[in-house]
């Protein structure tokens, strides 16, 4: 394992896949991390549905007007689903395990790729929650917030540009 802070410089978003599967022990290995990310009181408000078949790839792929056209091209994808009843901070468990999932991915040399469902819609005006929701048949409880698509880099990015980040810095954060 590296140090945190060089696989954070490392990560970057992957829109392009080889043909290549991933194996079931990096799938394991993704999960694992999902599981293991910080919950509102330890309560476990997620879900996370694998996808792998190539229909519901596509299908995903154009659950919304635009930004996840890629999804087609991915081996996977693990929707990250939260029931609200659970904890009134779901959003930010889903998120925070959608997180670890990037971060795991970018570890065992993965792309991924987060795709936002919450909120967003389809080329026809359709809410993509309820598309995905229709797609894999979700329990009205179930509410997709996001979804991770993974596989092969397909190309190579450049790490973070740290002048960049020196510059958010000075923008962004306030020491008090």
């Amino acid at each position: 394992m590296e140090h945190f802070s060089e696989l954070a410089k490392k990560r970057r978003s992957h829109r392009k896949f080889t043909d290549q599967p991933l194996t079931d022990i990096q799938l394991e290995t993704l999960l694992d991390a999902a599981l293991m990310s910080p919950t509102s009181k330890g309560l476990h408000s997620c879900l996370f549905y694998v996808v792998e078949s190539p229909e519901q790839l596509k299908s995903l792929s154009v659950s919304k007007a635009i930004g996840s056209q890629f999804v087609e091209q991915a081996k996977c994808a693990i929707v990250v689903v939260a029931e609200p009843e659970i904890s009134d901070v779901w959003i930010e468990d889903a998120s925070a395990a959608a997180m670890s999932i990037l971060y795991q991915a970018e570890d065992l040399g993965l792309g991924a790729c987060w795709v936002q469902i919450r909120e967003r819609k389809d080329s026809n005006g359709t809410a993509t929650e309820k598309i995905v929701s229709d797609i894999l048949s979700l329990p009205a409880s179930h509410r997709p917030v996001c979804l991770i698509a993974l596989g092969h880099k397909g190309m190579e990015r450049k790490e973070q540009n740290m002048d960049r980040i020196e510059a958010l810095k000075q923008e962004k954060v306030v020491r008090m």
